[in-house]
């Protein structure tokens, strides 16, 4: 995203230039501020043009990388060592970011970065969450056997898979790392499990949450969301949404123009609506 009075890619050290942080900013608090958090592997530009529309509707944007995000060494092996506190401090300490930048705080999240999101929902009151195909389970793994697998997969030597096993370190956009770590996905999955026995116990902070799955998802679980959701609901304090996105081809990744371009123009009107209602 070009840099400009209103724009600004933040500095911060080890990190490349397209893996920064993000702020559009009016010059002055606004009424809203949004918080969008990337994906696992991604980078604060894979939501630039989300952003950019919800800065147009006259709102502040914090798109932040996440932590150990955002290496200009593609390779890197930084992020085998991502941690279930890393990502809590994380959130903590955007929140007190954005209450520079606007009244009203309302964060948006992706797969990894819904996660992160919900965790909020639970345990800070702000405006609004939402939540765009949060990673709280695997597609294909049973509900019961995922704490198992994660604790299996700790124990066992770190693996780093790519995304794509014929394009390996060719897949494309260049601001996102082509492969990931076994155990920072499995140390993802601690967060996510935290997340759904607390939403049993008690009721969540914040009061609005949208929680969005795709019908033809591929790699996260939407029937771990759909439990949190029915755990919410259970206590009857909150105001719980959930939206399907159906008809789309089968796919995980709904956010980056750069990657699907036909899918982010059909469902970028219904994200900005359930965000900006």
């Amino acid at each position: 995203m070009e840099v400009t009075n209103s724009s600004r890619q933040m500095t911060e050290v080890g990190v490349g230039e397209s893996g920064r942080s993000i702020l559009l900013n009016h010059g002055a608090p606004t009424a809203r501020v949004f918080v969008l958090l990337h994906g696992l592997t991604a980078s604060p530009p894979q939501f630039a043009e989300f952003g950019r529309r919800l800065y147009e509707r006259g709102a502040n944007v914090l798109i932040p990388a996440l932590p150990r995000h955002g290496d200009p060494n593609r390779l890197s092996t930084i992020l085998e060592d991502l941690s279930r506190d890393e990502l809590v401090d994380f959130a903590l300490r955007i929140l007190h970011e954005a209450r520079g930048y606007g009244e009203r705080i309302i964060v948006i999240g992706f797969s990894l970065g819904g996660t992160i999101a919900l965790w909020i929902a639970q345990h800070e009151r702000i405006e609004r969450v939402v939540a765009i195909a949060p990673f709280l389970g695997i597609s294909w793994l049973p509900d019961r056997l995922a704490p198992l697998a994660a604790v299996v997969t700790l124990r066992l030597p770190n693996k780093w898979l790519w995304w794509h096993p014929f394009q390996r370190e060719r897949l494309m956009p260049a601001h996102g790392y082509p492969r990931y770590p076994t155990h920072a996905l499995a140390r993802s999955y601690h967060l996510a499990r935290e997340l759904l026995d607390d939403a049993r116990a008690t009721a969540p902070s914040t009061n609005d949450i949208v929680l969005v799955v795709n019908d033809s998802e591929m790699a996260v679980r939407n029937r771990s969301t759909e439990r949190l959701a029915a755990s919410w609901k259970a206590h009857g304090t909150a105001h719980i949404t959930m939206h399907h996105l159906r008809g789309l081809p089968p796919s995980h990744d709904v956010i980056e123009p750069l990657r699907v371009p036909k899918i982010v123009e059909r469902i970028y009107p219904v994200l900005i609506e359930l965000a900006d209602s």
